[in-house]
């Protein structure tokens, strides 16, 4: 990459991102648009904000943070919250200016049988949240908006959309896996998203799962997203209010936890202590102490961008492999 320009006050630009090919995947994930390259392109000449990014390529706020999010997940820019004329401003800068990707330690990955479940997002077993909050089915409200007690309604679970400032949703999935059996790797999959009033495309929200009462990580979305109807999302819902999420794919293996293929902390698969038990608890929410208290807004398969539910997948060996 050529860049006619003097970065001497912009040290950083002249680090270089070593990386290999595995790794190297969700960085070209995150550069498969044309628009997320020239946002890149434009961030190595300076720092922007959302604001900025968006009036730049004439794009909506909310747009130019998904965006922005995807860029910071791969590790290609980092953002910082800075005092504004009008409150706090994210402001984006690039990373690195050159990557490096060694090709020379590829191996093909070994395999494992796994096994999938897809739980409803209203098949929840235990919850403790506060309001503002509420529960939809893909046709209608379920119980009463902003009143906790609908979350114990029989009709939750049909839930196609459900929001809480404060608190968790914990679930039981099934563990299909075969007995003796040993769980080598766990992805759970959801559309998820912080939760302001009506929608506010920059409201982080710190979310963390936690597997089998062992923390997994925490991950901060950026905002709340409405104003344009997500693809599933039924017409009586009106744009004014949130409309769709992120789709996010957390992963357990032996080497840590990650979220997107980004690092998030060092539990392992061993730790979860995930084997020969008949379910695995599954919890999402907002810790008591998170610095954004963004609350969640959880979407099903008839709601949101995404055709989906809750997904878990677990792939194992047989002890006899193992050995």
């Amino acid at each position: 990459m050529k860049i006619e320009r003097d970065y001497s006050d912009h040290e950083k630009l002249n680090r270089i991102l070593s990386t290999n090919i595995d790794e190297f995947i969700h960085i070209a994930k995150a550069l498969s648009t044309d628009l997320r390259i020239e946002i890149f392109k434009e961030l190595l000449h300076r720092s922007m904000n959302v604001v900025e990014i968006s009036e730049k390529f004439g794009i909506p706020a909310s747009t130019a943070a998904i965006n922005i999010k995807k860029l910071e997940d791969a590790g290609l820019i980092q953002t910082e919250m800075i005092p504004g004329t009008r409150g706090t401003q994210k402001s984006c800068s690039a990373r690195y200016s050159r990557i490096v990707v060694d090709f020379s330690h590829f191996r093909a990955p070994k395999t494992h049988p796994f096994v999938e479940v897809s739980l409803p997002i209203g098949q929840f077993f235990d919850s403790q949240i506060s309001a503002p909050c509420g529960i939809l089915s893909d046709q209608s409200i379920i119980g009463e908006m902003d009143e906790p007690r609908s979350f114990f309604e029989p009709e939750r679970i049909h839930a196609q959309l459900i929001w809480f400032r404060r608190g968790f949703l914990e679930y039981r999935f099934p563990n299909r896996v075969p007995r003796g059996a040993v769980i080598r790797n766990l992805e759970l999959s959801m559309e998820i998203c912080s939760e302001a009033p009506l929608y506010n495309s920059d409201w982080p929200s710190d979310i963390t799962l936690w597997i089998n009462g062992k923390e997994v990580g925490t991950w901060t979305s950026p905002g709340d997203f409405g104003g344009e109807r997500g693809l599933l999302t039924p017409d009586w819902w009106g744009t004014e209010n949130t409309q769709y999420g992120l789709l996010k794919t957390w992963r357990v293996h032996g080497e840590g936890s990650f979220i997107d293929g980004r690092n998030i902390s060092s539990l392992n698969i061993d730790e979860l202590e995930l084997d020969d038990k008949p379910y695995l608890t599954v919890r999402i929410g907002n810790k008591p102490d998170a610095v954004n208290e963004g609350g969640i807004n959880l979407f099903g398969r008839k709601f949101g961008n995404y055709e989906t539910d809750l997904k878990l997948k677990l792939d194992y060996e047989s002890r006899a492999d193992k050995n």
